[in-house]
This record gives structure tokens, sequence and C-alpha cells, in this order.
């Protein structure tokens, strides 16, 4: 089926699309996102499987966290561990998550060859 594409739809789509980008886009949050997909993590263990300086990673949880794609839990512990997870809401990214994986593994391919 054919979408038709109007001067309003165009321009509802693109107000649709940087809004996406303003939560999600930038180099970490993406990544932070696949990593996390794999199970919740403490903050040094993310920092090391995302290669991200603790400063970045702080800023990048804390926009996902208020965002509500991320969990924060302090845990009771000595000394105090902190564990990040992904919300249930965060699941509405399954798609674009995996159409962007799927997209960047076909062009890495092309780019390649």
């Amino acid at each position: 089926m054919d979408t038709i594409h109007t001067k309003a739809s165009c321009r509802q789509a693109s107000l649709a699309i940087r809004d996406t980008l303003d939560i999600v886009g930038g180099k970490w949050k993406l990544v932070l996102l696949m990593t996390l997909r794999n199970g919740k993590r403490r903050f040094r263990e993310l920092s090391r499987e995302a290669e991200i300086s603790p400063r970045i990673l702080s800023k990048e949880l804390q926009e996902l966290e208020q965002n509500g794609l991320v969990s924060r839990t302090v845990c009771d512990t000595r000394p105090v561990t902190v564990e990040y997870a992904l919300t249930d809401y965060s699941e509405t990214l399954d798609e674009v998550l995996d159409a962007l994986a799927k997209w960047g593994a076909q062009h890495r391919r092309k780019i390649i060859l």
C-alpha cells in the first residue's frame, strides 16, 4: 500500500523524528540501551562494557531515567552499589533497536565489500 505524503504529514513525521532523537540520540544512549538488553548492570560494568567515561555515563543514564527508559536501584551493600536496568516502557523501542542493528550490519557489509 502506497503512503500519500502531504506537507502536513511530512512536517508531523519530521517533528516525531526530532522528538525521538532528542530522547535516544547521541553517541551513547542507544549503545547503553542495547547493553542493558542483556540484563541489569552496575555502573562500573556499564562503563567498561560501553567504553564510556563515568562522567558521560552518569549524564546519559540520568537522561534515560528521566525519560522512563532506565531504572536505577541503589543496593544495600558496602560499599553502596547502583544497578541499572531497562524499564517495561523501554520495550517500546525494541523494533527501532532491531531495525537499527539490522541496517547497521547491512551497511557495514556494503561498505566493507
